[in-house]
Parts: C-alpha cells; structure tokens; sequence
C-alpha cells in the first residue's frame, strides 16, 4: 500500500516530513500506515537531518483562575499549572491539553522529562491536599493525547532532580520525604517499558539538586544535606549508564558566587554545558566556570533554559518572582539577546521546563 497514492515513496515521504507537529495527531488519524510511518525513529531521524525537525520549550506554566473567596471575605488568586508550548524558531504558542481528571491543574513543583515524541510529568504535589504525589502522567505529541504510567516508588519525594536521556529514559534523584529528610537514592523510569529501576545511591543527601543529562551521564548538581537545610552544596556528582556506577564526587562543581541559590543549568548536543546564576550567564569550559554575558533585566530570575542545536540558548524567566514570564534567544556567535514575543496569557509563573525536538 502506498503512503499516498500515485506518489513515489520518497516524494510522500517527504510530504510527512515536512508536516507540523501540531499536524500529527490529524495525520495519525487518517490510516495506520500514516500512523505508523510518523511513529518510526527513522522517521524523527531523517525529519531531524533534513533540517524540519521542530524545537519545542515544554514549560509547568501558571494561569489565574476566578478569584476566590476567603472565610474572612477576602479574596486571593488560585494558581492553577498547566503546560505550556513555546516554539521559539517561530515565536508561537499553544497550551496542551489537560491531563483528564486533574481540574485544579498539574501538581505543584512537579518535573518535566522529554522522551522522544512524549513528555513525562513526574511527581510533585496535590494542588488541592498539598501532598506528596508520586504520579506519572505522558503526554504523545503524535496523538495529541494524556495516558497514565506506573506511579513512582520508593516512598514519598518531592523536589527532586530530573532529567532525561532524550531517547527512553528518565532518571530522578535526591529530594526529601515527608519528614524533610533529604535523600540520597535514585531512579530510573523506562518510558516505552512503563517500568522504574532502583539506582545506586548517590554519595550524600541533595535536597532541592539541579540534574542534566550530558554525554552520556546523568549529572546530579549541588542540593543540601538535612542539616544543612537551604545551604547549597558546589559538589556535583554523575551515574554513568554504561558502568551503572556514580563517579567520584567534585567537590567543587560549582563556584562560590553559583551556590547562594541553585544555577538553571542546560547542556547542548557536543556537551557544552551553561548555567544562569543570578544576573550571570555562564558556560564552562576546561572545568572551569566563565562568565560570558549579562542576562537581561527582566529575565534575570531564571526558571528555565535550553540549549539549541541552531547555536542559540533559549532562556524563560521574570525580572522578579511575581512579575510576568519572558522569553529571549542568545546568539552564542555575537552573544545577542533577542527578546521573544509573549502574549498575555503566556505570562504565568513557570516552576519546571523541558527541552523536545519533534
């Protein structure tokens, strides 16, 4: 059977190729051949060295629900998190769908994780109870729908470091349980399996830690001990998924200046590796950190940032908790900020981002 008719395989192909990913839950819909051929690796593959591939910023983003009434008669406004799609190439953006069932929004302060065509949401807390929740909900970018994974184990955890290989899995790390314990053990989340896997744990307690995956390794950065509570830590330590082991920990990973409160760090596709600390944008080279640009004013509370294979940072933030979300693009070749259009209702608080290139 022909992918389309009268068509040879390689014109239709590239037909597909060229679609929007907004158009792929349509295009699965048609016949199964369609659905299939947009669900092969092969597929993203091509789509990705011919150059159509899209870049998504994936963001646990507020909006203001109708104000509430109080029992003294005063009235404050209900965050409620949704997740928000930014394509920064074109400036666009959309809202996706609501995860069924959760009409007070997404749990507070949970994780986001791309893999492959899916985004993972992990964890967090029951915006109604406030408590620890240890669900998984995934949302397909081909089908444009929610489905449930297996729940989290290992006892209550929040506020814990995420990050995802890209390609199957999702790994997680440190936190604390509900006694505000920090914890040292760790996980791994088989996205295609629906299956979590006990990783060794780590060499101390991180509360509150930063996680990246860059080549190869699940990195694990800064955090706190219980005694220490909000004192950050500058030593950084890595899983290795080929050894299934932890290296020995880098006692200092991060510099002075970056542990008054923890760096949003990103790294890109050649391991680059950058950090937004304050007002500072910093990328480190030769285990060194280097300043290498002033981030803008109203962008300078970071809450997210994603490295781009076009040789451009994508950073989203707000000049101060309570002021409206921003976007820019930073050139890496002229060490250019170009600020990025944000409607109005795309100016919510974000708690959690990812990256996705679909």
């Amino acid at each position: 059977m022909e992918l389309i008719p009268d068509l040879p395989e390689t014109v239709a192909r590239e037909c597909l190729l060229r679609a929007s990913y907004q158009q792929f839950p349509l295009i699965a819909s048609v016949c199964k051949l369609w659905q299939r051929e947009i669900s092969l690796p092969d597929f993203f593959r091509h789509r990705k060295a011919s150059g159509h591939s899209q870049e998504l910023v994936v963001l646990s983003q507020a909006r203001v629900d109708p104000v509430k009434e109080l029992g003294s008669g005063k009235t404050i406004p209900t965050p409620v998190y949704r997740i928000s799609v930014l394509e920064p190439e074109s400036g666009l953006w959309i809202e996706l769908p609501p995860v069924p069932g959760k009409s007070s929004g997404l749990p507070l302060f949970c994780r986001l994780a791309s893999v492959g065509s899916d985004l993972v949401v992990i964890g967090g807390l029951d915006p109604v109870t406030w408590r620890t929740s240890d669900s998984v909900f995934i949302f397909s970018f081909l089908t444009s729908t929610w489905r449930n994974g297996t729940s989290m184990p290992g006892g209550s955890r929040s506020f814990f470091a995420c990050a995802s290989d890209s390609q199957r899995n999702v790994f997680v790390a440190g936190g604390h349980d509900e006694d505000k314990n920090a914890l040292t053990s760790a996980l791994v989340y088989d996205v295609a399996e629906d299956r979590w896997a006990l990783l060794p744990d780590m060499g101390r307690e991180r509360d509150e830690c930063t996680a990246i995956y860059r080549a190869g390794k699940f990195h694990v950065i800064g955090g706190y001990a219980t005694e220490e509570q909000g004192r950050f830590s500058k030593t950084a330590e890595s899983f290795d998924v080929t050894t299934w082991q932890w290296s020995q920990r880098a006692e200092d990973f991060l510099s002075s200046g970056m542990t008054t409160w923890p760096p949003v760090c990103a790294a890109g596709e050649n391991g680059e590796l950058y950090a937004c600390c304050r007002r500072d944008l910093m990328v480190m080279r030769d285990d060194t950190w280097h300043k290498v640009g002033n981030l803008p004013a109203d962008v300078c509370n970071v809450s997210y940032v994603a490295v781009r294979r076009s040789g451009k940072l994508v950073v989203i933030g707000s000049a101060r908790y309570g002021e409206p979300s921003v976007g820019y693009n930073w050139d890496i070749s002229n060490f250019r900020w170009v600020k990025l259009e944000t409607p109005e209702r795309y100016e919510g608080h974000v708690q959690a981002g990812c990256f996705l290139e679909i």
